[in-house]
């Protein structure tokens, strides 16, 4: 197992996760069809609320492990950090054992704060009956994810990328194979298919933790497993690690659980909120399932970008900032940054413009749905810039200040969700568009926020990172205005799935050479990735050529 740089970590680390969206949004297509629109809101529900628990169980943990293990590798304390691995699976256990009884036991009260008194759609039992089903994966992906947060801490990212991409495959077989025998072959209850599908989280699981495992136990010698105790180290106590470990993961935990809320606001409120304003129950639940399911699958392509930086930039920043660097912090900061615009920016834009195609492609041509997609798509470019920043912060150890962005992004959300909708509606708009903006404008304010308060704690210089943002913005503009005009006599909206298609990938080849020409020509490539970039690309292109 190789370690890898910072931009070659976030690399391999995106590649991994951008596979793993592209499994994830190629199996709905056939599984959209097998289990229907109250099915798909039915697997929304349940994989929304686990969700949450999964948060609370593992968001600080496995985090916490990435960080306090790069900061004992770079003081070269190898022993205080195998110490610190088995204390994490040791706390991790406690957890896993305490959500998962808390959400089986209380699943009808949850599924009735879901659904509440609506009929005519999925019942409370029903919702109750996926929680607790799904809710058995709590007690093997927590266990998961602190060996691969033990891995990044080593900076080793490919095995890391390998396990989230075989769980995903294993996963889906299970979700597809599953509900079309239960619905398809024995004719069992949608809601038993449903149920079957979610079960697949586990088993997916099962799968990665054990090729993790091993990974770990064959390695032994390059990860330092069996290295003596220092005399330095045998002042670490197992309380002074426990008291690390718990000082890095808390944070990460109330930040996660906060950013779970937040999303689960619009599962609590806008069924119901809909339904208030005259929406039938049929409508309401196929909007929640389009921005808290089928949607976000699809946005998943864009923020994977940001989890992939993330990734590797927690551990990196936090090597660098326990040896007091700053001008490396800030460097890194910036490099992903600039990386984020690059690819974000773009991206979201380019999907939204296709809205229509990419939508009747997975899920068939819906007009409903394809406009409700194309403002969801947009709203995650300040998303995945709060992400980088809430995760920045918190390697900076700057707590305060991310819990305040999120509290009181949380605070707005629930006091302005609902009246956004009725004033959405009062205005002559569609109600459901309210939360997506709302979600936009909070996004936004707090990330101009963490990145002020970046700026006082490291003194990072955003000079280069908004000419970036500039650049890249006016290279998107170009590329859909292009697209705008191929439209006007091509244009991309068709209820066949094959011809839309041909039509993303018209669309999608021209608009890429359209805006990395753009992105060429103004320097924005060069001035993220380095002068000599393309000079290293042709260099091992040669290579390849000549051992042909």
């Amino acid at each position: 197992m190789k370690k890898t740089g910072f931009l070659a970590g976030a690399a391999i680390s995106t590649f991994g996760i951008v596979i793993c969206k592209i499994i994830g949004l190629i199996y709905v297509i056939p599984f959209y069809a097998i289990i229907g629109v109250q099915g798909g809101a039915l697997y929304s529900y349940a994989y929304s609320i686990y969700n949450m628990f999964l948060n609370l169980a593992t968001s600080g943990i496995p985090v916490a492990m990435s960080k306090v293990i790069s900061e004992f590798n770079a003081k070269e304390y190898y022993n205080t950090k195998e110490r610190t691995f088995k204390i994490g699976l040791k706390i991790i256990s406690v957890l896993c054992v305490v959500s998962f009884i808390a959400l089986f036991v209380f699943a009808p009260q949850i599924a009735y704060l879901i659904i509440g008194d609506v009929k005519g759609g999925n019942s409370i039992e029903d919702v109750a009956m996926v929680i607790r089903v799904i809710s058995t994966a709590i007690l093997i992906v927590p266990f998961l994810s602190v060996s691969k947060g033990y891995l990044q801490g080593h900076k080793i990212m490919t095995t890391s990328s390998v396990a989230n991409i075989l769980e995903q495959v294993v996963r889906v077989i299970v979700i597809l194979a599953g509900s079309f025998l239960a619905l398809k072959v024995f004719h069992l209850s949608l809601n038993t298919a449903v149920g079957v599908a979610v079960f697949g989280a586990t088993v997916g699981a099962i799968a990665a933790y054990f090729y993790v495992a091993n990974k770990i136990r064959k390695n032994k010698k390059d990860l330092k497993r069996e290295e003596k105790i220092t005399p330095i180290e045998k002042k670490i106590t197992s309380k002074d690690i426990v008291r690390k470990i718990i000082f890095y993961a808390l944070p990460f935990v109330i930040i996660s659980v906060l950013q779970s809320a937040f999303t689960m606001v619009d599962v609590f409120t806008v069924v119901k909120a809909l339904s208030s304003l005259g929406y039938t129950t049929a409508i309401s639940e196929n909007v929640i399932s389009v921005i808290s399911t089928w949607g976000s699958k699809l946005n998943m392509i864009v923020m994977s970008i940001a989890t992939g930086i993330i990734t590797s930039l927690i551990p990196a920043i936090a090597s660098s900032y326990a040896i007091k660097n700053f001008k490396e912090v800030n460097n890194k900061i910036t490099e992903a940054l600039g990386v984020l615009f690059l690819v974000t920016i773009p991206l979201s834009a380019g999907i939204s413009f296709m809205a229509g195609s990419v939508w009747t492609v997975f899920y068939g041509y819906n007009e409903l749905n394809t406009s409700i997609f194309a403002l969801l798509i947009l709203s995650q470019i300040p998303l995945s810039l709060f992400t980088v920043m809430i995760n920045t912060n918190q390697t900076l150890n700057n707590t305060k200040d991310s819990i305040i962005a999120l509290v009181g992004s949380l605070i707005v959300k629930i006091c302005l969700n609902v009246p956004f909708m009725h004033l959405f509606n009062t205005l002559g708009l569609e109600a459901y568009y309210a939360t997506i903006t709302l979600n936009i404008f909070i996004d936004t304010c707090a990330s101009l926020y963490l990145l002020y308060r970046v700026k006082t704690k490291t003194g990072i210089n955003y000079f280069k990172t908004v000419k970036t943002f500039l650049k890249v913005v006016l290279s998107t503009l170009i590329m859909i205005v292009s697209l705008a005009i191929i439209n006007l006599f091509i244009p991309n909206v068709s209820e066949s799935r094959f011809i839309s298609i041909l039509f993303i990938i018209l669309y999608g080849i021209i608009g890429i050479i359209i805006y990395f020409f753009a992105a060429y020509k103004s320097k924005t490539i060069t001035d993220i990735l380095g002068p000599n970039f393309f000079q290293i690309i042709k260099q091992k292109f040669s290579r390849q050529v000549d051992k042909k």
